[in-house]
């Protein structure tokens, strides 16, 4: 139990700002069998949101409790996928070779593809939280959240790592195992069923399709993943799941 908890405050504390604990030991060896919490790290994160939506929403109008949402998830993860998205709009978006595409995601400067990117994917994720009743909004927040670093966190076992040079994210490369790829698989579709309706679980197919379609890019250009594609992959299933959710809610009405 011990051991589980040092393993699970490790992914917290990467994907989060939560500090890891004074009381918990950190083992570099940790690290990649961590990645099977990233949904439950989706979880959590999904809950801060809702939280912030709920309580701001009973006060502020809906709209303005819908962007403080989206501002508390990114206080709350430190940017790190919107970061990641960026970083590969600049990369694929300016770079025609394997190694130059690299070398731009490896810098730490914004360019315009990553500003255009980005400007798009908040929009996007603004108003499809918009378009989702207050009611919903929560539960959806959590299952979104979920679902999308489950998909993200697949690229690991499906697709290499691309760099062959020192990174942050290199410890996260190598493949979860059998046991900790299905409790992966598990958490992250287990808030879908707080949806209240199975036809729900069909928000999978596209997330999943969405998620397939980046893995083949990213594979095609660089050969495999980084860091960044996995940020990237999350903040595109993200919006999947919001789009794909009220296509399902319109037609089960």
């Amino acid at each position: 139990m011990k051991r589980e908890l040092d393993i699970f405050f490790t992914g917290l504390s990467f994907f989060t700002r939560v500090p890891f604990p004074k009381w918990a030991q950190f083992k570099k060896e940790y690290q990649h069998e961590a990645i099977k919490y990233f949904p439950v790290s989706g979880i959590i994160i999904g809950s801060v949101a809702g939280l912030v939506f709920y309580l701001t929403n009973l006060v502020f109008p809906f709209n303005l409790s819908v962007m403080l949402s989206m501002g508390a998830t990114v206080l709350f993860t430190g940017a790190l996928h919107e970061d990641g998205f960026m970083d590969v709009c600049d990369g694929f978006g300016g770079g025609w070779t394997r190694e130059r595409i690299l070398e731009i995601m490896k810098d730490s400067l914004i360019g315009a593809f990553g500003v255009t990117g980005i400007v798009f994917l908040v929009m996007t994720k603004f108003f499809c939280q918009y378009s989702i009743s207050a009611n919903e909004l929560p539960i959806i927040l959590i299952a979104a959240h979920s679902v999308s670093r489950m998909f993200a966190a697949s690229l690991v076992n499906t697709h290499q790592y691309a760099r062959t040079e020192n990174s942050k994210a290199k410890d996260y490369s190598q493949k979860l195992s059998k046991k900790n790829l299905i409790f992966m698989l598990l958490t992250g579709v287990l808030p879908i069923a707080l949806l209240g309706n199975a036809k729900f679980f069909l928000v999978l197919l596209p997330v999943f399709l969405a998620k397939f379609l980046l893995g083949k890019y990213f594979k095609k250009w660089i050969g495999g993943f980084t860091g960044d594609c996995i940020g990237a992959t999350q903040q595109v299933c993200e919006i999947v799941f919001y789009l794909s959710y009220m296509i399902i809610y319109n037609q089960a009405l």
